[in-house]
């Protein structure tokens, strides 16, 4: 097994534990792929996918369709990407993806996790190249050869294959994302959920002490309404 199913082995049951935080996100995917390609999930790959993961995180019919529709309307405001590079203690390297409507605002948020957790805000660029900007895909295993999925989607990009109890998941570069969701839709493969993650190249052990201080600072930005995703290279326990 390669790098993607370790880092998905050690993150799998420590972020986004809390339901209502996990809607909150997903809200906010919504708005942004209605915003970017229109409220018609066949014409919109970026919101079939969004769609494929509330469905994934059991989240309710309504609250997707109401989404959309708010998402939909002229002065619902729409979110910016923004990315967030930093250093917790112990030069722990932290990438933060956050979507926000008021830049500024969260930009203090951060900056100030930060300051309280004697970390340090970083410039742009200064941790991004520590990371791999992967995709992935979770679909549905039955009646599906694994081996020989990923011989055929590495024409598309695939760079790792493997199965868990939820399914096969299939990871690839960043740029793979739409040609490999184009491919299991065409072949009629259900996809039942797709996203993007950073994978740290190289990961850092830690005491316990010396971990406990970056989860403080992890879990400040991790309760933050704008953040997204939050990435590091500290090695998982």
């Amino acid at each position: 097994m390669g790098r993607a199913f370790e880092f998905r082995k050690a993150r799998k049951f420590k972020r986004w534990a809390a339901m209502a935080k996990t809607f909150t996100r997903i809200g906010k995917d919504i708005v942004m792929a209605v915003k970017e390609g229109g409220p018609h999930p066949e014409s919109n790959a970026r919101l079939r996918a969004v769609m494929q993961n509330a469905k994934a995180a059991n989240m309710p019919k309504e609250n997707v369709e109401r989404a959309i529709k708010r998402a939909s309307e002229k002065d619902t405001a729409n979110y910016k990407e923004v990315l967030f590079e930093g250093y917790a203690p112990h030069g722990i390297a932290i990438l933060i993806e956050t979507a926000t409507d008021n830049n500024n605002r969260t930009v203090a948020n951060i900056r100030s996790y930060f300051n309280k957790c004697n970390g340090t805000l970083g410039t742009s660029g200064s941790v991004e190249f520590m990371f791999d900007h992967t995709c992935n895909f979770r679909i549905n295993a039955e009646g599906i050869d694994p081996e020989e999925l990923e011989l055929e989607m590495i024409d598309f990009g695939a760079e790792e294959v493997f199965v868990d109890e939820d399914g096969i998941l299939i990871y690839a570069p960043f740029e793979s994302f739409g040609a490999i969701q184009k491919e299991l839709e065409g072949r009629g493969i259900e996809i039942l959920s797709s996203g993007f993650e950073r994978i740290p190249q190289v990961t850092k052990e830690l005491t316990p002490e010396e971990q406990a201080d970056v989860e403080k600072l992890l879990e400040k930005i991790e309760e933050d309404d704008d953040v997204q995703n939050v990435y590091h290279t500290m090695k998982e326990m």
